[in-house]
């Protein structure tokens, strides 16, 4: 049999961060007693009138632009009818064939569409330690019924879990800095459902898909992918067929549980929406939300891989605004470091440096100035002092902070400048690795490390790695 592509797409509910509902005055909350932020509109009591929320309109305009979307000139809601507790109206005001935004892109996966909605109230299944008059309940918390929701769907481009997981960080990251979402997983204000499916690598043709509900972290999200990958793989090589079904994945056990059937469209019986207008948005909002985006994650790591980053460091920086910003300053303050190494000393020693103590990894008020970092990023590329010497110098600049040059000269942590001790020392070390002298000969590399850790304990890191690894080399 061909070897089976993964066929991977994502909807991503965002929970917008208005104050109050989508159709009514009622404000929004988290944690709050249950059942205290509700009125007769979202418990759809008879003869009320739904009312749409002008900044959630604006919200949704903004994840548009944002995702360089096409932005509807009319669109419509319309009632998308199911009965469960967690719906007082046994309808949901959604969105369905004009949403208010169309085609678009967030780096190679392609945006199918985006459109607002209400959220439903949150349902509590209690148990047996809750049992009610001796029996098991559930229980419905309306508070959260009528938060605005901006539905994200992509189209099926995504090709392996790890994949669909990085670029979901990379959807969070770009609402969180739109400040239109707190984006927080673990509260429910956004929710990741996949859907999966398998096909002959090669093939154009979809295969069926099945979906997971609700991954409430990026983690789950990909072993859940994976383990539906796994299970279809089998079931198709072994002659069976997947059957169209919503399913449950359990992040302690690994297991996926089947919900219900996969419903299509047709199902919920549409149809529009008789007590809301059509969403005509003016000129003047849809500037209003092109004005209001900043550089986005996804233009970020393409402007800082221009700078010669490597793509992870590029995206870790685009994904933590404080210190991409506190990147750039460094990098604004120095006269001879590259931007790629300034990148890898805040990503890499500086933080390990800042968690090892336990402080916070805070870069809006950071330990060690902007300036100051830059300063030590220089005394490493002049080489007047090795790297090692530089970790040392950054971890007092972090206990105590001071002047980097001053550190070196109170230290002794300036980089030897005598050749001729430095050869010494060399052959010294040769001579004490005799063993690792041999391999290197045979042509093992990577032995060549005991003599430079040697020289290097004898220099106490002041020895030029390169230099050490050039004189070695000559002398053999």
């Amino acid at each position: 049999m061909a070897d089976l592509e993964a066929v991977i797409g994502l909807e991503i509910h965002v929970q917008l961060a208005t104050k109050t509902k989508m159709f009514c005055g009622c404000e929004l909350s988290f944690g709050d007693e249950p059942n205290t932020h509700t009125c007769p509109i979202c418990l759809a009591h008879p003869g009320v009138l739904p009312v749409p929320n002008e900044q959630a309109i604006l919200y949704a305009l903004q994840i548009g632009a944002a995702l360089g979307c096409e932005i509807a000139p009319r669109s419509i809601f319309h009632r998308k009818n199911y009965f469960y507790p967690d719906s007082p109206k046994a309808y949901q005001i959604s969105q369905y064939d004009i949403p208010i935004c169309g085609a678009g892109r967030l780096g190679d996966v392609r945006i199918h569409r985006a459109h607002l909605e209400e959220d439903a109230a949150k349902t509590i299944h209690v148990g047996d330690s809750g049992r009610i008059h001796g029996s098991a309940a559930s229980l419905v918390d309306f508070n959260r019924g009528g938060t605005p929701l901006v539905e994200i769907v992509t189209e099926p481009d995504l090709r392996d879990a790890a994949e669909a997981a990085e670029w979901a960080r990379l959807l969070r990251e770009t609402v969180r800095q739109l400040g239109v979402s707190d984006v927080n997983m673990e509260e429910g204000s956004l929710r990741v459902d996949a859907n999966v499916s398998v096909r002959p690598a090669g093939s154009e043709e979809l295969g069926t898909k099945t979906e997971l509900k609700n991954m409430n972290s990026f983690r789950f999200l990909q072993r859940g992918i994976e383990a539906e990958l796994a299970r279809q793989r089998e079931m198709v090589e072994s002659g069976g067929a997947v059957v169209q079904e919503t399913l449950h994945f359990d992040p302690a056990s690994g297991t996926l549980t089947p919900l219900r059937s996969k419903e299509e469209a047709h199902d919920y019986r549409y149809f529009p929406e008789p007590d809301l207008v059509p969403i005509v948005p003016t000129e003047e909002m849809l500037r209003e939300a092109r004005e209001a985006l900043p550089e986005l994650p996804a233009a970020r790591i393409e402007r800082y891989e221009g700078l010669g980053l490597d793509s992870d460091t590029a995206a870790l920086l685009a994904r933590e605004p404080e210190m991409a910003g506190y990147f750039e300053a460094v990098c604004g303050e120095a006269d001879d470091s590259e931007p790629r190494v300034i990148a890898n000393w805040i990503t890499g020693d500086l933080t390990a440096e800042l968690r090892k103590r336990g402080d916070e990894v805070d870069f809006t008020s950071p330990t060690v100035p902007p300036r100051t970092l830059a300063r030590l990023a220089e005394l490493v590329a002049q080489k007047k002092i090795s790297h090692g010497s530089g970790r040392k110098v950054l971890a007092i600049l972090v206990e105590e902070g001071g002047d980097p040059a001053a550190i070196v000269e109170r230290e002794g942590l300036a980089q030897m400048s005598d050749s001729g001790e430095l050869e010494a020392i060399v052959e010294k070390a040769m001579a004490e690795n005799a063993d690792a002298v041999e391999k290197i000969r045979e042509g093992n590399a990577k032995a060549i490390g005991a003599i430079v850790g040697t020289v290097m304990r004898e220099t106490k890191g002041r020895a030029d790695g390169g230099e050490v690894n050039r004189i070695i080399r000559e002398k053999l």
